[in-house]
């Protein structure tokens, strides 16, 4: 099992995940957003999305199911090699979950400058 790699500059570390959930607080309407992923063939692949809630460029799709009041629903996106994500001190900080429970990026790559791109990638075999 190769894992998942994040980078911050020159800050790394490896988590031994071959699924995850991203999750993070929409920085206008302070909603939890979630996606699931799994590492498929060197590539991120979502799985499936869910927001609580509606608002401030966060319309679920048309084929979205509510189920106790989270929209549940599957994005049509490619495989990725990469996610790159925008740290910043204006914006709470996204967390990601496995089966041992959820932890905040920053806390992971220690270190982490106020404003950085985060890359979350599957790790070399």
């Amino acid at each position: 099992m190769a894992g998942l790699c994040l980078t911050a500059g020159v800050i790394a570390a490896t988590l031994p995940l071959q699924a995850f959930t991203l999750a993070w607080t929409h920085s206008i309407e302070k909603v939890r957003w979630e996606e699931d992923y799994r590492i498929i063939a060197r590539r991120l692949v979502l799985t499936e999305a869910r927001i609580k809630g509606t608002g401030a460029g966060m319309e679920p799709p048309a084929d979205a199911i509510l189920k106790n009041g989270v929209w549940h629903y599957r994005p049509a996106l490619a495989p990725l090699e990469t996610l790159r994500l925008s740290h910043s001190p204006y914006a709470a900080g996204y967390e990601i979950c496995g089966a041992g429970g959820c932890r905040q990026l920053a806390d992971v790559l220690t270190g982490i400058a106020d404003t950085q791109t985060i890359v979350i990638a599957p790790c070399d075999p």
